[in-house]
């Protein structure tokens, strides 16, 4: 072999080894650029949201949405099987209770939220394990061929007026979803006695109890009921399709309890694989820009910040609603004594 050979071939092997080198850095760069979410929010709505932040970051997301069966409850016994060995980084929840008991089983790990002076009172959690945005919120919905101007419903506790026959109005069994969440804030609020009260004059009164938020929109729109408790993205799909219905924000006078209001929820994993990621995905998520675009695409009807003038939303916008005063915890602390009573009242 030629000197001049053996050069050729040191410098090819020199280039061989920096190349190596090189598409290592890359690889193990591309690894450490990447976040994994949990989101219990409908994908058609979190895609382009997790979409953009990719775009803007160059940080590749992993999400993993729940499944119709489950819904948060099977994400949450998710996180709660992994928590030895955490695989999500991210928990964006569409509702507050499931992350609250995320919190008490230990998943969660505190957090600086940068958007944290831009978010109402009461939506950070205390000791930084999660922050909460904007959402939808529980509303009444009227058919307004049933009921005349005037005569709408202003309250959850029309549900026992006799100006509205009890076969003519309904709501979503209240051992499930947000009407669950709804009876727990109420217990809250009210205190056991009250509210135990309250819910057995609804059973008894024979109020029509349906199988979800969307039967009692859908029962509404086709004039079966004349109105109905759902929540704002239902009753913003029956407006939308044009059906004769209105949509009321209840409880809103100075001497009622104010509406349930069910905001996001972001908060970080403990222990997950990427920490510094995580924290960038947490703080988009809870900026204003996403909030605003979550209105236009009609995932949020209840903003918790003022919109941008050029932000057109797809549902009319709650900006102004008053919510129920009460805190997220105090509901959690609620949902089980609730729970207990509605079984023996509505269990089928």
């Amino acid at each position: 072999m030629t000197r001049r050979t053996s050069l050729a071939m040191w410098n090819l092997a020199r280039w061989l080894v920096v190349l190596c080198c090189l598409l290592l850095a890359a690889c193990q760069g591309s690894e450490q650029r990447q976040v994994v979410v949990y989101t219990s929010v409908d994908q058609v709505y979190a895609e382009p949201i997790l979409k953009e932040f990719e775009k803007q970051t160059g940080i590749r997301v992993l999400a993993v949405y729940d499944v119709e069966a489950t819904k948060t409850v099977g994400l949450a016994q998710r996180l709660v099987a992994e928590r030895a060995n955490p695989q999500a980084d991210v928990f964006w929840n569409g509702e507050f209770l499931q992350t609250l008991f995320l919190k008490e089983q230990g998943v969660l790990t505190p957090t600086t939220f940068a958007a944290a002076g831009e978010l109402p009172s009461g939506y950070v959690d205390p000791q930084g394990y999660w922050a909460a945005f904007g959402g939808r919120s529980r509303v009444i919905l009227v058919n307004t061929e049933r009921i005349a101007p005037g005569d709408e419903p202003a309250s959850v506790f029309d549900l026992l007026s006799d100006r509205y026959p009890a076969q003519t109005v309904g709501m979503a069994n209240p051992l499930f979803g947000t009407t669950s969440t709804e009876a727990a804030a109420i217990y809250a609020i009210h205190g056991a006695e009250e509210a135990r009260a309250l819910y057995r004059q609804i059973a008894a009164r024979g109020v029509r109890i349906l199988d979800g938020n969307s039967v009692v929109r859908d029962q509404v729109a086709s004039g079966q009921l004349a109105w109905g408790l759902t929540d704002t993205d239902d009753a913003c799909g029956a407006i939308k399709r044009g059906a004769p219905v209105k949509m009321i924000f209840p409880d809103q006078a100075a001497d009622q309890q104010g509406v349930l209001i069910i905001p996001n929820t972001v908060a970080r994993i403990a222990g997950g694989p990427n920490p510094e990621t995580a924290q960038q995905l947490v703080d988009y998520l809870l900026s204003a820009a996403v909030e605003a675009r979550l209105v236009e695409i009609n995932w949020i009807q209840v903003p918790t910040r003022p919109l941008p003038a050029t932000v057109k939303p797809a549902c009319p916008v709650g900006s102004e609603v008053r919510g129920m005063n009460v805190g997220f915890d105090a509901i959690y602390q609620s949902r089980e004594t609730a729970r207990t009573d509605l079984q023996e009242m509505f269990m089928r």
